[in-house]
């Protein structure tokens, strides 16, 4: 009978790790907005059903000097005022490349984007999009 015990990837792909820290570092290091980062991380995270992440930047954004309001209210952010135009734009943005549905217009999303962020802000912030899922998809795979 197989083991459905978790698996220990921190102590199994130690430099795999330590390599996907220091891509996140490396994102930190662009510049992002910390609050728009932290609503990032953790739409994908709901998204992903990741209870520990969740909770994780949860926490984080509320250090960080985020509300409660916005944040209990980040998963229907569509519906609510609580979110600037920017914000939106990136928070679609982060939907779309979570979900990765061949319908999504992601032209348009760019377009979006491109109204309040850089070129080099909307590549960090694909970056962090693309790191949360990562880190989402190790920390499912021991659910």
């Amino acid at each position: 009978m197989a083991s459905t015990a978790e698996i220990n990837h921190y102590k199994n792909i130690p430099n795999v790790l330590t390599a996907f820290r220091e891509g996140h570092n490396q994102i930190l290091s662009i510049g992002l907005d910390v609050k728009l980062h932290h609503l990032l991380k953790l739409r994908a995270s709901q998204m992903n059903s990741c209870a520990y992440c969740v909770n994780m930047h949860s926490e984080e954004a509320r250090s960080d000097g985020e509300t409660q309001q916005r944040l209990d209210r980040l998963i229907v952010w569509r519906h609510v005022e609580d979110f600037s135009e920017a914000e939106r734009a990136a928070l679609a943005w982060t939907e779309a490349l979570t979900d990765l549905d061949e319908t999504n217009d992601l032209a348009s999303l760019r377009e979006g984007l491109k109204k309040h962020f850089s070129d080099t802000d909307i590549s960090g912030i694909t970056a962090a999009i693309a790191m949360i899922n990562l880190w989402n998809r190790i920390g499912v795979s021991n659910h």
